[in-house]
């Protein structure tokens, strides 16, 4: 009989854990907007994730450095960023989550936030890993589009190597012929075996990079399956891109997640989470 690995736990606050049997809301928008849309979306998710009785981390990006053209829009950038993102973790009382770059961004961000994501593209960047788990904050690595799950154990390696355990490996798809991802549910327990907690990044996962004209395009249609099969594959958290109105995004809009359809998918992912954990 299948039984999940055993990981080691990883404390962002008090009530938000990962590796403990509730599952993690990580969600947002692809990229802040304006701080009154943030601060706006953000208050609703986390009543959504209240109601389902998620432990809840908002998350948005304040530069979208990865964009497919030149001419779209990528953020308030880091000064204005970083003072959003405060402003968010203070007003909402929820801890907060954004991505970094480049290593010399680590130590400033993390004044603002509680956990410092490492992009797909850069998660064998030793330096941004090692500046990104110097700060203390919790780092969470996403796994390249072009690397095995178990490769995954050198990034791991480089954090532990500055004395770091408060690391967690987001699965967000594997490349898949030309403008397609696709993600093996055998990730999840190949990394979790590597003793860090695991999360799926659905929406991202449901991007066909490129695809659009002159832009990423999605697949939004399957985030509820997708989110479903990877609860059931043990996954300890759950990353989805939410907004209001996804076609007027300024980012990922192709994949998000509308807002109205995240409370009937919590209470999906609520209970599956609770017969495979045996809560």
């Amino acid at each position: 009989m299948f039984t999940l690995p055993e990981v080691r736990e990883v404390v962002v606050t008090d009530d938000v854990v990962f590796g403990r049997p509730p599952l993690v809301l990580v969600a947002g928008p692809c990229v802040i907007e304006s701080e009154e849309h943030a601060l706006e979306l953000g208050r609703s998710i986390a009543a959504i994730a209240r109601d389902a009785g998620m432990p809840y981390i908002f998350k948005a990006s304040f530069d979208k450095a990865n964009r497919t053209s030149i001419t779209s829009f990528r953020g308030p950038g880091l000064d204005e960023g970083v003072r959003i993102l405060k402003r968010i973790r203070e007003t909402l009382g929820v801890p907060v989550l954004t991505d970094i770059h480049e290593p010399w961004q680590a130590e400033r961000v993390a004044e603002a936030v509680d956990v410092l994501q490492i992009p797909a593209f850069l998660s064998r960047q030793t330096d941004l890993l090692v500046a990104a788990a110097r700060t203390g904050r919790v780092v969470n690595i996403k796994k390249g589009q072009f690397l095995a799950p178990r490769d995954m154990r050198y990034a791991l390696a480089k954090v532990h190597a500055v004395g770091s355990d408060k690391v967690v490996l987001t699965e967000r798809g594997f490349s898949f012929g030309y403008n397609n991802l696709v993600v093996d549910m055998r990730a999840f327990p190949m990394m979790r075996e590597l003793g860090a907690p695991v999360v799926f990044d659905v929406t991202h996962s449901l991007q066909l990079p490129g695809a659009g004209d002159g832009m990423t395009a999605g697949q939004a249609e399957y985030i509820e399956p997708l989110a479903s099969a990877g609860v059931a594959a043990g996954v300890d958290g759950v990353f989805l891109e939410v907004h209001e109105e996804p076609a007027r995004a300024r980012s990922d809009g192709q994949n998000a997640l509308p807002l109205q359809r995240l409370a009937p998918l919590l209470d999906r992912l609520v209970r599956l989470n609770a017969i495979v954990k045996g809560l």
